[in-house]
């Protein structure tokens, strides 16, 4: 039976994982949105997500939108694949086929 993934299954890292995995392919998010979405702070967002790009699940794109900079995060392949697998792995809890 498969492990929950430790790096994921933290609240607001599952949050930011499920936002990116609900896009199609290679779409990303910007950084405000995903703190819209997680309501975190820009601190605690920057933290997790640095944390979610060390373990390659996904990657930053940093580039200038005007003079604006603009931040965007988007679910890498091992990330894709890591989430399926939690999530995977909590819908067999939930089933009752893992003690």
């Amino acid at each position: 039976m498969a492990e929950l993934d430790d790096i994921i299954h933290q609240p607001l890292r599952l949050k930011i994982m499920a936002a990116l995995n609900a896009l199609p392919g290679a779409a990303g998010l910007d950084f405000s949105r995903l703190k819209k979405l997680t309501g975190a702070t820009d601190g605690n967002l920057g933290a997790h997500i640095e944390t979610l790009a060390k373990a390659g699940y996904v990657s930053v794109d940093k580039a200038f939108v005007g003079k604006k900079p603009q931040t965007t995060v988007t679910a890498t392949a091992a990330g894709r694949g890591a989430f399926a697998r939690h999530v995977a792995t909590l819908q067999e809890i939930i089933a009752g086929k893992q003690v």
